[in-house]
């Protein structure tokens, strides 16, 4: 698969609308929170249609629910199809997960035990959605707590064989896979190792907390040193992928997070060659360090 490159993007947050739109920054593409904009008017909607305007987007969702045994929210994908039409994205994820159970929403991503029979279950769920929206969609790995006895196979395993089977992409969080290593103690390498390349379409960056001896994927620091490393080693191996920051909490000023993306581009350049980065559009001619 020759995938896309859209090169090195921010999560679009409110705190930024306004500097977004006042000086469009050099930034080569936003993700939105899919909710945040599923409404039928008001300012989001309208700064939402600015910004992009200038910038490329893609959609990533956090209640699709799509792990859980209730039936799908028909109401929410009509809503998601009304945005994709709106934004038009490079393409729209959500997290392999469950959220809600008999249709309440637990606001949590909660994970799902490694076995058969959810295969099978979220398979024909994504192949619904899919369906009704008219376009392939990534799924995203989880930062967990906990485990299933009934697991039978690692994460990286039940991820490859989901995208596999649904014809879907895989949005790779590289925290979520360092959190989840500490949390349940596997090498995070093995599980870049033992992901499929040629469906893993983003990457995910962002900064965590500890708690003890757990980590939990706060959203609100710094990208730490060991998933940078992290990172190197995804680029390594799958080649050039689009990577984006997601900041959450304690958010810096726009200036300040576009310094962190800076060192993501600067692993890149240094990791990868210019045919692989495909330079001819993107900011990375420009030397940003």
């Amino acid at each position: 698969m020759s995938r896309p490159f859209l090169g090195f993007g921010l999560g679009l947050r409110t705190d930024h609308y306004q500097h977004v739109i006042e000086h469009k920054p050099q930034v080569d593409w936003f993700e939105i929170i899919s909710e945040n904009y599923m409404v039928p008017g008001g300012k989001p909607l309208a700064n939402l249609d600015k910004i992009r305007a200038d910038y490329p987007m893609v959609m990533h969702g956090v209640s699709m629910s799509i792990g859980s045994t209730d039936p799908l929210n028909q109401k929410y994908l009509q809503k998601l199809k009304q945005l994709v039409d709106r934004v038009e994205p490079h393409w729209l994820s959500d997290h392999l997960c469950w959220t809600s159970v008999d249709h309440v929403n637990s606001h949590d991503l909660l994970p799902l035990p490694y076995e058969e029979k959810t295969i099978q279950h979220i398979v024909d769920r994504i192949s619904q959605v899919q369906e009704f929206l008219g376009r392939q969609m990534l799924i995203e790995n989880l930062s967990s707590y906990v485990t299933y006895n009934n697991s039978v196979m690692p994460e990286w395993e039940f991820v490859n064989e989901i995208a596999k089977r649904a014809d879907c992409y895989i949005l790779l969080d590289i925290n979520n896979i360092f959190v989840s290593a500490n949390n349940h103690h596997f090498a995070p390498r093995d599980y870049v190792d033992g992901i499929d390349s040629d469906r893993v379409m983003q990457f995910h960056l962002a900064g965590h907390s500890y708690n003890g001896e757990m980590i939990i994927d706060t959203h609100d620091h710094d990208v730490c040193d060991p998933v940078w490393d992290l990172y190197e080693y995804a680029l390594q191996r799958f080649g050039a992928v689009s990577t984006m920051i997601e900041r959450d909490d304690n958010i810096p000023a726009f200036p300040e997070l576009r310094k962190e993306l800076a060192i993501a581009e600067k692993i890149a350049r240094n990791t990868l060659s210019k045919e692989q980065l495909q330079l001819s559009n993107h900011s990375l001619l420009q030397g940003v360090a």
